[in-house]
């Protein structure tokens, strides 16, 4: 049997994904690895816990003959909490809480070391190209105000201002053809 010393060498780095300050392990590859490392692998995502107005999702991966439970909140793409999240949000989060509970085996743990250190306020944050994307395509299929006020929110805590203004000036677009 292969075990979590052997596991965790296997280099994932071409199977990730960047986004901010965070790195994430396509989770497609994580099963795909798992299940050809132990076949008779299985998962199950726990009820989601409710904190405030957000969710923590939980996974529990068997394989190896081993249990390991990872949680995660349903996060935005600034790594904040979301308030209230959507389905989408919420399956989002639990493929990627799937990703870390395989991690816990083995499979790319190294991508998220230093985690659970707490991160430094910086003013010089850094908003991809691909953040202001995702932004613009949530604002576009918006029906309503209140998704509006929701993506508001989530960029607001954006330090880099060209990002932030380039991100606004599309929410004022889609808040007028909303009220008209």
């Amino acid at each position: 049997m292969i075990t979590f010393n052997e596991l965790k060498k296997i280099n994932v780095n071409e199977h990730t994904e960047k986004k901010g300050n965070l790195t994430y392990l396509s989770w497609a590859w994580a099963v795909d690895q798992l299940l050809s490392n132990d076949p008779t692998a299985t998962w199950e995502y726990k009820e989601p816990r409710q904190f405030g107005d957000s969710l923590m999702v939980f996974c529990s991966v068997t394989a190896f003959g081993k249990t390991m439970t990872a949680q995660l909140p349903v996060l935005n793409y600034a790594n904040k909490a979301v308030s209230n999240p959507d389905s989408m949000a919420v399956n989002t989060a639990m493929q990627r809480c799937l990703a870390k509970a395989i991690a816990l085996h083995g499979i790319g743990l190294y991508i998220y070391a230093g985690e659970d250190l707490p991160q430094e306020e910086s003013t010089d944050q850094q908003v991809t190209q691909k953040d202001i994307d995702y932004c613009v395509s949530k604002i576009n299929k918006s029906e309503s105000i209140d998704e509006l006020m929701e993506i508001y929110h989530q960029v607001s805590t954006w330090y880099d201002a060209t990002s932030l203004a380039k991100v606004k000036s599309h929410l004022t677009t889609r808040k007028n053809e909303l009220e008209a």
